[in-house]
C-alpha cells in the first residue's frame, strides 16, 4: 500500500499573510472577507492572520516575497481583481501576477495561493466575489489551509 499525504481543514495554529491588491478595491474587499471569514471558521485566530495591501494585482508576488521570507506564516494568499474591460493591459497584469505567485511558493516553499479573479467585466468579478458564483477569496483560505497542512504533514511524515 503507498503511502498518502493529505492536508486537511484545521486552521488551529497556522500563520497566515492575505496580501490585497486595492484597485478594484470593490471586489477585493468582498474577496478579502471571504478569505477571513474562511480562515476564522477553520480555526485560524485573528491574531494569526496579517494582511497587507498592495496597488494592484501586479504587486502582489513581490510583497508575497517579503511576507514569505520572513518565516513567519504558513501560507499567503494573494488576492486581486483584473477585469479586462476596466484594464487596459489585461494580459500582462494578469500573466505578471500569476507567474509570479507561482514562483514565490516554488523559490519559498512556502503555499501562496493565486486568488487573483480575472475577468471579461465586473458582472463576473462580482459573481465571483461573493455573488451566485461563491467567494474566491474564501476558496483560496480553503485552499491555503489544506496546502499548509498538507506540507506539514509531508516535512512530519
Amino acid at each position: 500500500m503507498p503511502i498518502e499525504f493529505t492536508g486537511d481543514m484545521n486552521g488551529q495554529g497556522l500563520r497566515v499573510a492575505v496580501v490585497v491588491a486595492r484597485f478594484n478595491e470593490f471586489i477585493t474587499r468582498q474577496l478579502l472577507s471571504g478569505a477571513l471569514e474562511t480562515l476564522a471558521r477553520h480555526g485560524v485566530r485573528d491574531d494569526d492572520v496579517s494582511v497587507a495591501w498592495v496597488a494592484g494585482s501586479f504587486e502582489l508576488p513581490v510583497v508575497a516575497r517579503a511576507l514569505a521570507k520572513t518565516g513567519r506564516y504558513d501560507s499567503i494568499i494573494c488576492l486581486g481583481a483584473v477585469i479586462r474591460g476596466e484594464t487596459g493591459h489585461y494580459e500582462m497584469v494578469a500573466g505578471q501576477a500569476s507567474s509570479g505567485t507561482g514562483a514565490v511558493a516554488m523559490e519559498t516553499g512556502i503555499p501562496t495561493i493565486f486568488g487573483v479573479l480575472t475577468t471579461e467585466n465586473m458582472e463576473q468579478a462580482i459573481n465571483r466575489s461573493g455573488g451566485k458564483s461563491g467567494n474566491v477569496g474564501s476558496t483560496s483560505a480553503a485552499t491555503a489551509i489544506e496546502t499548509a497542512r498538507l506540507i506539514q504533514a509531508i516535512n512530519t511524515g
